[in-house]
């Protein structure tokens, strides 16, 4: 893997096309193959085609931007905390969230989201 397809550059561009709201290069940033979990095993979405229709209504948000708090990376592993804002069903706010990512290949492999805190605006 060179390094310009790092582990780290990779979810940074997979974070800069999510706050974009670009569908496309944010999918092109995951494995065909991609699973998406809600930690530690519930499997929330696999391929591109799963993953795409998961985020197709999200990105529909107006306010919609996650603003990295940290970020810690081990290897082939990129562990971010976030504060998300989104807009819920009961209004507008923020979700915390930790997002980890197995990066294989210049691709991620394997993303794991912890939700924490929703707060309402």
């Amino acid at each position: 893997m060179s390094d310009l397809h790092s582990p780290e550059e990779v979810v940074e561009a997979q974070l800069q096309a999510y706050n974009r709201k670009d569908l496309d290069a944010w999918l092109a940033t995951y494995a065909e193959d991609a699973r998406q979990y809600e930690h530690p095993a519930t499997l929330l979405a696999k391929g591109h085609d799963e993953i795409r229709a998961r985020a197709l209504l999200r990105f529909q948000e107006p306010n919609l931007h996650a603003r990295l708090i940290q970020r810690s990376v081990m290897g082939n592993v990129v562990i971010d905390h976030e504060l998300i804002s989104r807009t819920f069903a009961d209004g507008t706010g923020t979700l915390e969230t930790v997002a980890i990512y197995e990066v294989q290949a210049g691709k991620i492999k394997c993303a794991s989201f912890i939700s924490g805190r929703k707060s309402l605006d």
